[in-house]
């Protein structure tokens, strides 16, 4: 799913977005698609949780999202390494890989940085999709969270 049709699929039956921000030349990115979106424990509750949405953040196509067009004019094909598309950066994402949660309005609720494994991912799942994030104020409840959280990853 785009994240256009993603946005658009909110709007029949809301769910969260999560974007994977990744690089074609990134490796951690790839190592995450493999084991950690791709963890059958990890897969299911997204599909059945969220729109799950990729992200090239160094992409050329054009996206029109939030009544603006986001593109990537800086985009050399060949290249490597690719200017950041305009939505990665209106995104705050300066790195990949990178996993931004949207809430049922396709608004902003976390950023994580670098890469995450199924094990190190898993907890913040159900923690956004069931709106527990709005109850957590400090450090100490979300470690208290972390700590009372049962993992459904058996290794």
């Amino acid at each position: 799913m785009t994240l256009e049709q993603a946005v658009e699929a909110q709007k029949n039956q809301p769910r969260k977005i999560l974007i994977d921000f990744y690089a074609d030349w990134c490796g951690p990115c790839k190592i995450m698609e493999k084991n950690t979106y791709n963890h059958p424990v990890i897969a299911k509750y997204l599909n059945e949780n969220y729109y799950p949405v990729k992200f090239n953040a160094e992409g050329k196509e054009s996206i029109t999202l939030f009544g603006r067009t986001f593109s990537n004019p800086g985009f050399e094909a060949g290249k490597r390494k690719n200017s950041m598309h305009e939505f990665t950066s209106f995104m705050n994402v300066n790195a990949v890989p990178t996993t931004v949660f949207l809430d049922e309005q396709s608004m902003p609720i976390t950023i994580l940085q670098g890469a995450l494994t199924a094990r190190e991912l898993e907890p913040y799942i159900p923690f956004i999709a069931n709106d527990d994030y709005k109850k957590i104020d400090t450090r100490e409840q979300w470690e208290n969270y972390q700590k009372k959280f049962k993992s459904g990853i058996k290794d």
